[in-house]
């Protein structure tokens, strides 16, 4: 972290040292609360809005700076005496509790989540802001929402949700007048800075990177594309009994119980896709996951940064179709392997040389080919893998109890699948064996899952 010479209220540091200036998209969650205890104050929004300024000034400044582009980096910028706040917007509506609810479960992020500006940082586009609210009351003060967005250059999941529960602490504090006229301590002080990862270089390990694709101007884009097919969500539900037959299987086959999850479900996919279209047996089926190599590169938890690398691996989708389940676990065990600390490091260099050609080409004038995470493009038949089962989601306690549920929204490109804890989980900030899991995944409206035998037992018929 800097301080520039000729402001000494001024302060720096790179978003562009790690891989993170790749993730410019907008990320959102919906959480929903219940006024149990019928308290007339409940969530109130002028108590939360005082907490979330209170912690991006005292503790997340940075979050209350802005985006500046110099040449081929990305600095974030703050400053000890100005601040760019979170935006927070409020609504009340005449429905009740139920019918919220039913909001949330369907993922209405219209009506529930903030409006968000253009997420990609340029020179224009410099004021963005990196955290965004809106909370959504009820006339009978029976429940709430709050629609949280943030910007996935500067935190990961880790670091969002420790920001989450850092807020709500900060916010029950204040509620509960604890050191009335001080500022709150928050249980988990943030990190600024990537550190260097120079010495990870290994000049022998050779690299493909097949989760970037290279292509033209005209095809560049930041936005999910869906394709030519209909997406459809689908929601499955494994219970604890469940999850104990799939982790024994996972033994069996010498895998985690994470990779056991993402081997069904690409496996089955493909089979359904390639049974329903024999055509597309050569089309291309894509296995990617996001991973978060924090422990490789002894970052702590609290380091808000976004040090998200995703792995991918393309077959074609009637090899996946024809393989033993056993064999597409060791596939997708390898590929998950590759995550290593000097992966990250090859995968810095490849987008940093990358990025430095597409700016050259800028000033030239030449159009010239541009990076995308390969799981945007449209062209392949995909299972994008991201899980946040070890995450702290049911903590975020702001005076008036746990959330009730927490949604993420849905996103309409093909083969979304999230991997959600439940309401019952213990909120421990470790994976929780004794409760239900969610999974969230979008796929063409043509692919049957009750035609699995092995994902069929998970559907939830409600979203089919």
């Amino acid at each position: 972290m800097l301080q520039a010479d000729a402001d000494p209220s001024e302060f720096r540091y790179s978003a562009t040292n790690n891989i993170s200036y790749m993730y410019q998209v907008y990320c959102s969650y919906i959480l929903l609360f219940k006024n149990t205890t019928k308290q007339d104050d409940f969530m109130a929004a002028q108590h939360l809005q005082d907490g979330l300024k209170m912690l991006v000034r005292k503790y997340y400044q940075p979050v209350a700076g802005w985006f500046d582009v110099r040449g081929d980096d990305i600095d974030v910028v703050f400053y000890a005496d100005k601040f760019n706040d979170p935006p927070f917007t409020t609504q009340t509506l005449d429905i009740d509790s139920k019918e919220l609810a039913s909001h949330v479960y369907k993922s209405n992020v219209a009506l529930l989540v903030p409006d968000c500006p253009s997420s990609f940082i340029s020179r224009e586009n410099r004021d963005i802001p990196m955290f965004l609210v809106k909370a959504t009351y009820l006339e009978s003060n029976d429940a709430m929402t709050l629609g949280v967005t943030y910007h996935h250059s500067l935190m990961d999941g880790t670091a969002f949700w420790t920001f989450m529960n850092n807020w709500a602490c900060l916010c029950k504090q204040l509620y509960d007048q604890v050191s009335p006229g001080l500022v709150p301590l928050i249980p988990n002080p943030p990190s600024f800075g990537f550190p260097g990862i120079s010495h990870l270089h290994k000049s022998e390990l050779q690299v493909n990177h097949s989760e970037y694709a290279l292509v033209d101007s005209s095809s560049f884009t930041r936005v999910f594309l869906s394709g030519k097919d209909k997406i459809k969500e689908n929601l499955f539900v494994i219970s604890v009994e469940q999850q104990h037959g799939l982790r024994q299987m996972a033994k069996e086959f010498g895998v985690s119980f994470n990779t056991m999850l993402c081997a069904i479900f690409w496996k089955e996919i493909s089979v359904l896709r390639y049974n329903a279209r024999p055509s597309t047996a050569q089309d291309i089926s894509l296995f990617t996951c996001a991973t978060n190599p924090r422990a490789q590169l002894g970052l702590s938890k609290n380091l808000c940064a976004s040090p998200v690398i995703n792995l991918a691996e393309p077959r074609p989708i009637g090899e996946i179709a024809a393989m033993e389940l056993r064999d597409v676990a060791l596939l997708v065990s390898q590929t998950v392997a590759k995550g290593s600390a000097e992966y990250v490091y090859s995968s810095t260099n490849f987008l940093l040389a990358q990025r430095q050609k597409e700016i050259s080409n800028e000033k030239l004038g030449i159009a010239g080919d541009k990076i995308m995470l390969v799981y945007v493009c449209p062209a392949y038949a995909k299972c994008v893998v991201s899980s946040s089962r070890n995450f702290p989601i049911y903590q975020s306690d702001f005076g008036f109890g746990q959330p009730e549920y927490v949604r993420p929204p849905y996103l309409p490109f093909d083969g979304c699948m999230r991997v959600w804890p439940t309401p019952q989980s213990a909120g421990s900030g470790t994976a929780n064996n004794e409760a239900p899991l969610e999974i969230y995944l979008s796929q063409p409206d043509y692919v049957d899952f009750t035609q699995s035998p092995l994902l069929s037992p998970f559907v939830v018929p409600s979203l089919l």
